[in-house]
């Protein structure tokens, strides 16, 4: 039940509000982590290189014009609410020096550079920790800061191949299938979900340890090739435990049956009878209780053995009636089910609508956006979505004043080129 709060009780701002993230990272996984920092309050300032965050070129779709230099890719729009863009020339030391004002008031950067990259513009571990001692540093990469692979570049697509998440991706080779990435860069995404799960922590150890000494910050190294591999879960021990690598299985779960997709009369639906209490509800619907006393299919690991002749029997009996007869009578018996959405559909659903899941802001140059929502609520400080992806440099001379720069300081800046 929800919780009971006094008269006149307001919201406080989000969790993170006050604290200060400068977001030096570009593309996803970085971009990802920096804007759930946003939603949860915290003040996001996203430091792009002169010709931009390279998802902004990621088009089409577009949003804006080429004509009046506003165009800019869905693709960036994804990963960037909630922030305050400053373009900014590093490799010159106004550019620099810009950087370490931030970095001064900063608790929070997040970069992405190839390992060493960062060090190499003169923000190498001993000089963010003069700057600023509570400062924490969250530096990601492809193969992580050590080993052979450590001054290699990291994209998702490879991540995927070398981590092993698509070789149990897709459909098994005997079908005529091959190795096969997800459908989105969740190499990236879980790298993004995990490091900002890592800033939380050290900010929270950084309060605890002030405690007792000053300063408190640290840097955290996470790789996305760690975080994919920490992502495998089950198919990592099932490995582990067997000696032997698993196999594709196309929709089929590796340690439940039925769990899977199954075609109908008219369309596939997904099933997933994930308890032995569901199965004999599951045979009755199907109007076949002998299956549930069939000793062959008795228990999970009875049917995750004999697959090969259990499925067949499924397949066909489900093939007999069309997908929304399924889904009712499933759905009925509290049958774990669902219809096979594409995207445009999945948030249109009541569902994706009660969850908040769909989110319309407005922008200046781009109008109207809609957005993915936050998929977490907290109660007493909740996360909003306060401000729309913003354009290349939009902020720049509002957070240059706050770093107190002055109107004739700035005019020189622009004027050079370094923002």
């Amino acid at each position: 039940m929800p919780l009971e709060r006094p008269p006149g009780f307001r919201p406080a701002p989000g969790p993170l509000a006050g604290l200060h993230i400068v977001d030096c990272s570009t593309v996803l996984a970085g971009p990802y982590c920096a804007m759930l920092l946003g939603d949860l309050g915290a003040d996001v300032v996203k430091v792009e290189p002169p010709e931009g965050d390279a998802t902004r070129g990621w088009g089409p779709p577009w949003v804006g014009s080429e004509a009046d230099g506003t165009r800019t890719a869905a693709y960036y729009l994804a990963v960037n609410r909630n922030k305050r863009s400053l373009r900014l020339d590093l490799k010159v030391p106004a550019g620099a020096e810009v950087l370490r004002r931030l970095l001064t008031r900063g608790d929070v950067v997040v970069e992405n550079y190839r390992v060493g990259g960062f060090a190499r513009l003169g923000f190498e571990d001993e000089t963010l920790e003069r700057l600023n001692p509570g400062l924490v540093h969250l530096a990601i990469s492809g193969f992580g800061p050590t080993g052979p692979a450590a001054a290699l570049p990291g994209y998702d697509f490879a991540i995927q191949a070398a981590s092993g998440l698509m070789s149990i991706t897709g459909v098994p080779d005997a079908d005529g299938g091959g190795p096969t990435k997800v459908g989105v860069a969740i190499s990236d995404v879980v790298t993004g979900m995990l490091g900002a799960v890592s800033v939380l922590a050290a900010l929270v150890g950084r309060e605890r340890d002030r405690e007792h000494a000053p300063g408190g910050g640290q840097r955290i190294d996470i790789s996305l090739l760690g975080a994919t591999l920490a992502s495998l879960v089950n198919q990592a021990q099932n490995a582990f435990v067997t000696g032997k690598a698993p196999e594709r299985l196309g929709n089929a779960h590796p340690n439940i049956v039925p769990y899977e997709t199954f075609d109908t009369a008219d369309r596939p639906i997904a099933v997933a009878v994930g308890s032995e209490r569901q199965w004999p509800r599951f045979c009755d619907v199907l109007g076949m209780p002998a299956l549930a006393v069939d000793p062959r299919f008795a228990t999970n690991g009875d049917r995750v053995v004999r697959r090969a002749a259990l499925r067949p029997i499924l397949a066909a009996r489900l093939r007999e009636r069309d997908a929304a007869s399924w889904l009712a009578a499933l759905d009925a018996a509290s049958i774990p089910c669902a219809p096979i959405n594409d995207v445009v559909t999945a948030f249109a659903s009541d569902e994706a609508g009660a969850l908040g899941m769909v989110v319309e802001q407005e922008h200046p140059a781009w109008g109207v956006i809609r957005q993915v929502g936050i998929p977490f609520r907290l109660s007493a400080t909740p996360a909003t979505i306060r401000t729309p992806p913003p354009a290349l440099g939009e902020q720049a001379d509002e957070i240059l004043g706050e770093l107190g720069y002055t109107s004739d300081q700035v005019a020189t800046l622009r004027a050079d080129g370094v923002v």
